[in-house]
């Protein structure tokens, strides 16, 4: 009986907006060997200075290994890897849990040979058609992905330091603990390969049959690349791709959807003028307002997600009444925090009832306003015109949106006056 993967020969394809090392260009794709079922065996505990114990806890638990080839040469790449396995792993329900709380962990290897030096013939180490290698050492159970890349990076620096010392590298297993700064041994392996890989005779074979595969394959959600692109496209949602990914890995699907039906709702309250009077559409504007607005008063009250106390169709309505011009958008945060505290009105009976609806201010008011704010600073108008400071008109506008009656004055109006005011372009 011989033991056989469940898959080989796949690969993974990082792009720069996951976080891969510059020096990897654009996109870098890994090659992965193959996956495979583990049962897991004691974990070695070691007591200094010299006693070492087994923890039989884990001991038959099974587990999936997943081995990349050695294409990886930064050690950002390295944990951009891995974030990007645990994200595609989530998102089948695979991996119900992260690294952080022990779902997912990485073994990693690290050799280095001098740059551009080349072995002679039969010299050098290779490693499934990859060629040309240093001795390598493996990293045992990190368990975030700044401990991949600390643990790469100090595993990297300490190999460069022996061999430029004249020393050999040892194959063997080491350990890593955040918050150091250097690998520490943990056991030497007795061959290039030191795993002992062999079938179970108490266990039966497990068989994958061509139904689940084919069951899988037509039922698995879109993976994070894809649900990415759809949100930046233009056309469609106009993200940006650093939202996008952040909207994409939140709590395990469920604010994506939440958003998605915000923008349907969203797309029912605008008329077409309206949404076309957007400059990235309804899915940026509701984008912001999903992830920053109501995420902050998530994040400001170290809540979990929930949609039920902000509803889809609330929200909506929020950024409906922004955009239609009928409440600001500083009313429009506060009436969301409103709601987010536990206010169960509607969102047009607390505009009513709280008097919270826009009453524009004509050109002469505007204008009275900003006049006044002229004469009383000099100075900050001499800095503008003189001295070529125009950021500094928004300092203006923010003095007449404080000194305004609240709800009534527009920032972006505000601006226009303050530039005509010192003809500004």
């Amino acid at each position: 009986m011989r033991a056989e993967p469940f898959a080989k020969d796949g690969h993974i394809t990082l792009y720069n907006h996951d976080g891969i090392a510059p020096e990897d260009g654009e996109s870098i794709t890994i090659g992965i060997k193959q996956v495979q079922m583990e049962q897991d065996t004691a974990k070695t505990v070691q007591q200094p200075p010299s006693a070492h114990l087994l923890d039989f806890n884990r001991v038959s638990h099974p587990l999936i290994e997943i081995i990349t080839l050695p294409h990886i040469h930064h050690p950002s790449t390295a944990a951009a890897c891995v974030r990007k396995i645990q994200a595609l792993l989530k998102t089948v329900d695979a991996c119900t849990a992260g690294m952080e709380i022990g779902g997912l962990r990485a073994d990693v290897n690290v050799s280095v040979k001098e740059r551009l030096k080349e072995f002679p013939t039969g010299q050098g180490r290779s490693y499934y058609g990859v060629t040309g290698l240093g001795q390598r050492t493996e990293i045992k159970n990190l368990s975030s992905f700044k401990a991949v890349e600390d643990a790469i990076v100090a595993e990297r620096d300490r190999q460069i330091n022996v061999l430029e010392a004249g020393g050999v590298i040892e194959g063997e297993t080491r350990g890593w603990t955040l918050g150091s700064t250097e690998t520490r041994r943990l056991r030497g392996k007795e061959g290039e390969i030191d795993y002992r890989y062999m079938p179970d005779p108490d266990l039966g074979a497990v068989i994958i049959g061509d139904d689940v595969v084919r069951h899988l394959r037509e039922t698995l959600p879109k993976l994070p690349d894809i649900l990415s692109a759809t949100l930046t496209d233009a056309q469609t949602y106009g993200m940006s791709m650093k939202d996008a990914k952040t909207l994409v890995a939140l709590d395990d699907g469920e604010r994506l959807d939440f958003y998605f039906e915000v923008v349907e709702v969203l797309k029912g309250r605008l008329t077409s003028e309206e949404q076309d009077s957007l400059k990235r559409g309804p899915g940026r504007v509701a984008g912001n307002w999903v992830l920053h607005e109501l995420g902050g008063l998530l994040t400001a009250a170290d809540a979990r997600w929930d949609s039920n106390g902000v509803t889809a169709d609330k929200l909506a309505a929020v950024i409906a009444h922004v955009v239609k011009k009928e409440i600001t958008g500083t009313t429009a945060k506060s009436l969301l925090a409103t709601i987010f505290d536990g206010d169960r009105r509607s969102v047009e009976q607390i505009i009513e009832e709280d008097n919270l609806r826009l009453r524009p201010m004509s050109d002469e008011e505007y204008d009275a306003m900003g006049k006044i704010l002229v004469d009383e600073n000099p100075d900050m108008v001499q800095a503008i015109i003189s001295k070529g400071q125009k950021g500094k008109i928004m300092w203006f506008v923010g003095q007449m949106m404080k000194n305004g009656e609240e709800g009534r004055v527009e920032a972006k109006r505000a601006e226009e006056t303050m530039k005509s005011l010192l003809e500004l372009d």
